[in-house]
């Protein structure tokens, strides 16, 4: 990773992540629950349809005039709900570059039985991964490791932990430990899916040459 500095990533709560870049441009995933009103965000992310993650009134809190909306492309019609008139839709293998910073999604869905039903691949949602600085950050979304998703190229991985509706801590580490991305930051456990520990859990079985960063704040 060239320049990106691991402090300009937050995991605010459960899958809400704010990512500023070196020349100031703020990227939000998936913003939810959120105790403040910044209205800082250039580009706001929505990996998918669920209620904790996209989350209009949430929405609302970051943006500002100018704010930019990136949502998979099976989302087009529930975009305006936003209330941001500048929406992009991505398909999984589409990209954008919006103010220095490239934005590929990933395919995002479960393939365990027990979660079949929650995030089906038909349902075309999505992760993304953010160039920033030169460094490819992987926000997974909520998924389970996947035919689609088992070769992501990435420097960080942000992924789900919590287990129920994604993968659990045991399977979170199997993924990164196949990605092999240089840092990994749990996400997506302590409040909606999973326990404050799951963190700790996951940390504890992430191969040694891969660096585990807990960022969950609340």
């Amino acid at each position: 990773m060239r320049s990106l500095n691991l402090d300009r990533i937050r995991v605010l709560t459960h899958s809400s992540i704010r990512i500023e870049a070196e020349a100031g441009t703020v990227v939000y995933v998936d913003p939810y629950d959120l105790v403040d009103e910044t209205h800082d965000a250039d580009i706001v992310c929505i990996t998918h349809a669920h209620y904790d993650h996209f989350s209009p009134e949430d929405i609302v809190r970051v943006a500002k005039p100018g704010t930019r909306l990136v949502v998979p492309a099976s989302m087009a019609g529930e975009a305006p709900r936003a209330g941001i008139d500048d929406v992009r839709t991505l398909q999984a293998g589409e990209a954008v570059e919006l103010d220095g910073i490239r934005i590929s999604a990933v395919p995002a869905y479960n393939v365990m039985p027990e979660r079949l039903g929650f995030h089906p691949r038909g349902n075309g949602w999505v992760g993304y991964v953010l160039t920033v600085d030169g460094a490819r950050l992987y926000v997974a979304g909520d998924t389970d490791r996947n035919p689609d998703n088992m070769q992501v190229p990435c420097d960080v991985a942000l992924v789900p932990v919590g287990g129920t509706y994604t993968m659990d801590a045991s399977q979170a580490a199997e993924f990164v430990n196949a990605l092999q991305p240089r840092v990994a930051i749990p996400t997506h456990y302590g409040s909606v899916a999973g326990e404050p520990q799951d963190g700790e859990a996951f940390a504890a079985q992430v191969a040694p040459g891969i660096e585990v960063v807990l960022k969950m704040e609340r």
